[in-house]
């Protein structure tokens, strides 16, 4: 085989989202602080745009606040009072560890249990990485 050949080949086998340059946006709560309760209105939003399950993201924000939580329909309610920059800080933050793969920085990742540890699968490079664990 030439050269040609084999990198024609190569590129074939390299998965259309690895070539495909996006700007990846990072998503913001909406949120509104009402007596001693914090609703992030656009939740599920968030975690969808983060292609994640809404309740690993309250599980890591409930934690980090340590505070408890819970989801209705599209919105997040916490008990205590926390400004809408604290909460897109811990988004950033669930971002870093929970979603981007490590290997090439790219969102396009998922979950994967395997028996009691959790990986984060990248689709576009294929990297397999250990994420924390959320107790």
């Amino acid at each position: 085989m030439d050269y040609e050949t084999l990198l024609e080949r190569g590129f074939s086998k390299i998965p259309e989202k690895a070539i495909k340059s996006s700007k990846y946006e990072l998503p913001q709560a909406d949120s509104n602080i009402i007596g001693s309760k914090t609703i992030i209105y656009n939740f599920k939003e968030v975690a969808e745009k983060l292609n994640r399950d809404p309740n690993h993201l309250l599980k890591f924000i409930v934690r980090e606040l340590a505070t408890s939580g819970t989801i209705e329909e599209t919105r997040a309610t916490l008990h205590g009072k926390f400004a809408k920059p604290q909460l897109d800080e811990l988004i950033q933050r669930y971002v870093k560890s929970y979603v981007l793969c490590a290997s090439c920085n790219k969102p396009d990742t998922k979950l994967v249990k395997e028996d009691r540890l959790t990986f984060i699968l990248c689709e576009v490079c294929g990297a397999k990485n250990p994420a924390k664990t959320l107790v």
